[in-house]
């Protein structure tokens, strides 16, 4: 299965952070507050967030290709 995969469970939104907080071995809520504070700079972080929300998979569906 891909670890760049969004979990069913324990996703606040669209399970982007949790994805990412899994491949770079870190809490979701870690990364969640990096996010939130990468937000106080100029710069594309919600477009990036709705980018990867869609080019990363549901887990059932990354699941289900295998």
């Amino acid at each position: 299965m891909s670890s760049l995969a969004r979990p069913t469970h324990g996703r606040m939104i669209g399970g982007v952070c949790a994805a990412l907080a899994r491949r770079f071995g870190t809490s979701a809520t870690t990364m969640r507050v990096i996010f939130l504070l990468s937000c106080l700079l100029p710069g594309p972080q919600f477009l990036l967030y709705i980018a990867l929300w869609i080019m990363f998979p549901s887990e059932d569906k990354a699941r289900a290709a295998w």
